[in-house]
């Protein structure tokens, strides 16, 4: 078992009721990471399960929990022949942090009837960047579980060179060795910068929505994350991710809607 399983181990307490202790080593400078809390919820989701994989998770970011104690509470809502569906609550205090609607099936190794082309071409990983180390005072510990090489024009805006447009694209692993799995992809499609960054906003970028889908079960090795925005007003942008595994296989695609950054 990896620290990042362990970090998202859900423990059953009863039917539908499981504990899990949140990891302050997945904060993003005091809040937790979104990608992460969803894998918790999904750890939860699926054991409850009579199929294996999370295909599609949407959830709410109702109030920020903090690392310690927490529970996950899962409510059955239909199970058929190939999906089953399921509402997951995250309770810390007895107050409902996250709600999420997951939905299971069990994937196959099969050849894609269509697949479009990646949204963007990358370098090659020995040309990519990475972000300087974060000063420990800062609460960024999340960067130390993974390792992320950047397209260098989507991190401009570290020197004040946004590029002027939402994007973010980087290469993707966990720092401590561990094929992705699904549980992996909800952390990867939620760890990159706010693709506002690149469009010139800063801060805290707090995530109200977040729906991604698990679309094949990814090769090992590196990921690559495609990500860009379509709309940024009234305090609000949108975020779109695209995972694609080491054969190049889109393994994963997500939306979310969020604050833009303050602070």
């Amino acid at each position: 078992m990896t620290k990042f399983d362990e970090a998202t181990q859900a423990i059953k307490v009863d039917e539908g009721t499981y504990d899990v202790c949140l990891d302050p080593g997945y904060g993003i400078g005091g809040p937790l990471n979104g990608g992460y809390l969803m894998a918790v919820l999904l750890r939860a989701a699926v054991d409850a399960s009579p199929f294996e994989h999370p295909v599609s998770t949407t959830a709410q970011f109702l109030k920020a929990p903090v690392a310690g104690p927490a529970q996950v509470r899962i409510e059955p809502l239909k199970a058929g022949r190939t999906a089953a569906f399921a509402r997951a609550t995250l309770v810390q205090d007895g107050v409902a942090h996250i709600e999420g609607l997951i939905t299971t099936a069990t994937l196959h190794e099969v050849e894609p009837d269509y697949a479009a082309a990646p949204a963007h071409d990358m370098p090659p990983r020995e040309e990519c960047a990475k972000l300087p180390d974060p000063k420990p005072e800062s609460g960024m510990l999340l960067n130390a579980q993974m390792e992320l090489y950047f397209d260098p024009p989507t991190i401009g805006w570290l020197s004040g060179r946004p590029t002027g447009r939402p994007e973010a694209r980087a290469y993707f692993r966990m720092a401590e060795p561990q094929d992705p799995d699904p549980y992996v992809l909800a952390l990867a499609v939620d760890a990159l910068p706010p693709v506002v960054f690149s469009a010139g906003a800063r801060g805290w970028a707090p995530t109200v929505d977040l729906t991604w889908h698990l679309r094949a079960l990814p090769a090992p090795g590196w990921l690559t994350l495609l990500g860009g925005g379509r709309l940024i007003s009234d305090g609000w942008f949108d975020e779109e991710v695209e995972v694609r595994d080491s054969a190049g296989r889109l393994v994963a695609q997500s939306r979310q809607l969020a604050r833009v950054g303050r602070g």
